[in-house]
């Protein structure tokens, strides 16, 4: 895990890019200048917590309370680490 996604980091979505529910691809993407990226439920659940108010850890923590019998801290990480290198998201 990078210094800059650590579990008292608080992420938010970067303004260049969008994030929002798509009625036609019924799922969340991610929108920008060039294009849109479809995202899967489980990314379009991390994303819609990442509001600049939340850390990484509550956002586990309220993860977890939604879907129980998931083991899902790395996985949360992960998918943050990449959207961090991808801009989607920053640190606030």
């Amino acid at each position: 895990m990078s210094d800059e996604m650590a579990g008292d980091t608080v992420p938010e979505i970067t303004p260049t890019f969008r994030f929002q529910w798509e009625e036609a691809q019924q799922c969340h993407v991610i929108l920008y200048p060039e294009g849109m990226v479809k995202l899967s439920p489980s990314a379009g659940e991390i994303l819609k917590r990442c509001d600049g108010e939340k850390t990484i850890e509550s956002i586990i923590r309220d993860l977890k309370t939604q879907f129980p019998d998931a083991n899902l801290d790395a996985d949360v990480y992960k998918f943050l680490e990449v959207a961090h290198e991808n801009g989607w998201i920053r640190a606030k």
